[in-house]
């Protein structure tokens, strides 16, 4: 059905509009129908589709006042159409009657004197049908009038009486004005759709609830996500009273003082949601007022991703537990253990000898874990003096402190929410950084130096040490609440010399490993292997991978014998390594980080390591620094 139709009074009428249709309005359907034929003719053409009526006089007063939601234009009347009509009608006498359903012979009473007749308008607004209308004509009559101008409807109900009549003929001018007129308003009326479409598509996929209220407070319109958090769909919400739908949403608050209300936290049963309301105001009036929401749990994980994707690259644990090597029933009860603890959220303290795979276990136990998908950041607390430990740890604002980039950075538990912190050296910690730690792990929140503002964060916490914290407590050296805080879940490391079963698979992985690279293959003899259990390993797995490197790096038989293997370990016993460069000291190589850090700033590098600059000169032509 097309979206506009043209009411045809006569057929004399109807041939005109189709004529004109065809050359630039042919998808302008013409119909035939006037009073209550055209109304009856709209209401079925309306249901098939049609939007918009041209129609003149009382057909288009019926369509209007009918109550459809259709728009109705009507045909334009021009002053010469009445004259035309007026100087017709002087043949039947000089008292004539201008009947009509609109403004349609609005103003021709000053054409009396012009035209020297006696002209009397009559409106027939309220008149629906035939019956009504020829009532008032036999009034119109009696009242003396000679003849009766008007629409073609009534025209051809007076000459039905037998009455003179002159009808004010529709021009092909008005037909074309009224054809122009609706397809302007077809075009406003696609462009509004276009726009309510477009905007009620964002609405309707907005991540947060919309419910918007009219000046009575009642729902105008009402999102999916407001239904899916309130419960209901718009149809059975709209229309009613928001404050019977949600109680604690005070519109009516903010439609009497008509300003906003911003980062509410409101109860919808036991869901915590985020909540803005605003008035809408016209000059200065509220009309209305809507109300944006969401779950706090969702902005929770949202604000997690953008973390993630912000601060994590590279933050990723490679290893599973599948990635550990051995067959020993040591390694088997610590792997069961392992991924028992895993999948709580508990922190764990994992203690073993240096070289034993702490680490591997860490990521292992994360990728294990309901976190694996976040971030895992490991951190070695003994390559970091304390204040730069902890602005590694907690972060810093720009400006915090000489040398500190001006954009500031964020500390790695930031980094790690929603995921796992790995600490690894845990006892190397200073004790001013353990109590801030502590603080952090107690409160679950962070701040970053030289910052007030507190940022809440979710780490699961795993620490490793090769050190008896138990015995460091006791000696005052580390804070006895944090080991406690640490030490809720303990798994153990065996050292290498406790699972010989594991020997012989380990070295033969790490042998393949690495002889692939060097693009020859080695074998182990069982002499050889025999000689590997020998040894008491003080260096452990990483020992074990160092001396397998060495092997295919500088052997060039393909079958390995004892005597080699008893070579290299009397070596490691002997320690008989040539150094390629310099050893540096734990303090010569704080030193070194230290200034780099404050850009060579002496008395800033000073403060920060807890020594006089004079000290700090001395140290740094000690080790040749200068």
């Amino acid at each position: 059905m097309a979206q506009i139709v043209f009411l045809a009074p006569d057929e004399k009428v109807m041939t005109t509009a189709q004529a004109l249709a065809v050359d630039g309005f042919s998808d302008i359907f013409v119909a035939r129908g006037s009073l209550g034929e055209g109304l009856k003719a709209a209401l079925k053409l309306a249901e098939e589709g049609a939007e918009i009526f041209i129609a003149r006089g009382g057909t288009a007063n019926a369509i209007r006042n009918s109550g459809l939601p259709i728009t109705v234009v009507e045909v334009a009347t021009t002053g010469f159409d009445i004259i035309r009509a007026v100087d017709k009608a002087k043949k039947y006498g000089n008292r004539i009657a201008a009947l009509s359903h609109s403004d349609l012979t609005k103003g021709v009473e000053t054409l009396g004197s012009i035209m020297d007749v006696d002209i009397r308008q009559y409106h027939l607004n309220n008149i629906t049908n035939e019956s009504e209308a020829k009532a008032v004509i036999q009034q119109v009559f009696s009242e003396g009038a000679d003849v009766i101008i008007g629409g073609y409807a009534n025209t051809r109900v007076v000459r039905e009486l037998n009455r003179p009549a002159v009808t004010i003929e529709i021009g092909a001018e008005g037909i074309l004005q009224a054809f122009t007129e609706a397809k302007l308003i077809v075009e406003a009326q696609n462009q509004e759709k276009a726009r309510a479409n477009l905007f009620r598509a964002l609405l309707d996929y907005a991540y947060e609830g919309i419910i918007s209220v009219d000046s009575d407070n009642r729902i105008v319109f009402f999102n999916p996500v407001a239904g899916s958090i309130l419960g209901g769909q718009a149809e059975k919400v709209v229309g009613k009273k928001a404050s019977d739908l949600w109680p604690e949403l005070d519109l009516e608050k903010v439609l009497h003082q008509g300003r906003e209300e911003l980062g509410q936290i409101l109860k919808i049963g036991d869901i915590d949601v985020l909540c803005n309301t605003v008035s809408v105001n016209v000059k200065g009036k509220p009309v209305g007022a809507v109300a944006t929401f969401q779950e706090v749990s969702k902005i929770q994980q949202m604000e997690a991703q953008l973390r993630r994707r912000i601060y994590a690259d590279g933050h990723v644990a490679y290893n599973t537990f599948k990635d550990i090597i051995g067959a020993s029933p040591s390694l088997k009860r610590v792997v069961k253990i392992a991924k028992e603890y895993a999948i709580t959220d508990s922190s764990v303290l994992i203690l073993g000898e240096s070289g034993t795979g702490k680490e591997m276990f860490a990521q292992s136990i994360h990728n294990y874990s309901d976190r694996s998908n976040g971030p895992f950041v490991a951190v070695n607390c003994a390559a970091l003096p304390g204040q730069l430990l902890e602005s590694e740890l907690f972060g810093y604002v720009g400006g915090a402190f000489t040398g500190a980039s001006s954009r500031g950075k964020p500390g790695l538990f930031e980094v790690a929410h929603e995921g796992t912190i790995f600490l690894d050296e845990i006892a190397e910690m200073d004790y001013l950084t353990q109590g801030k730690l502590l603080r952090a792990l107690q409160e679950r929140k962070i701040m970053r130096l030289g910052s007030d503002k507190i940022i809440p964060v979710n780490v699961r916490v795993l620490t490793a040490t090769n050190k008896n914290l138990k015995k460091m407590v006791m000696d005052k050296t580390f804070r006895g609440d944090l080991y406690y805080r640490l030490n809720v879940l303990k798994l153990r490391i065996p050292p290498l010399r406790d699972r010989y079963e594991d020997i012989k698979l380990l070295a033969e992985y790490f042998l393949t490993a690495h002889t692939s690279i060097m693009k020859h293959h080695l074998q182990l003899s069982p002499d050889a292997i025999r000689e590997l259990c020998k040894y008491d390993w003080p260096g452990n797995i990483r020992e074990l991978q160092s001396i397998m490197e060495r092997l295919s790096a500088i052997y060039k038989h393909s079958v390995v014998d004892a005597e080699t293997i008893r070579k290299l370990l009397l070596e490691e016993t002997e320690e008989e390594f040539i150094q390629d460069t310099p050893f540096l000291s734990d303090e010569e190589n704080n030193i070194r980080k230290t200034l780099d850090l404050t850009g060579g700033n002496y008395s800033e590098a000073a403060r920060i390591l807890g020594i006089g600059r004079s000290t700090l000169w001395r140290k740094i032509k000690k080790y040749g620094m200068k």
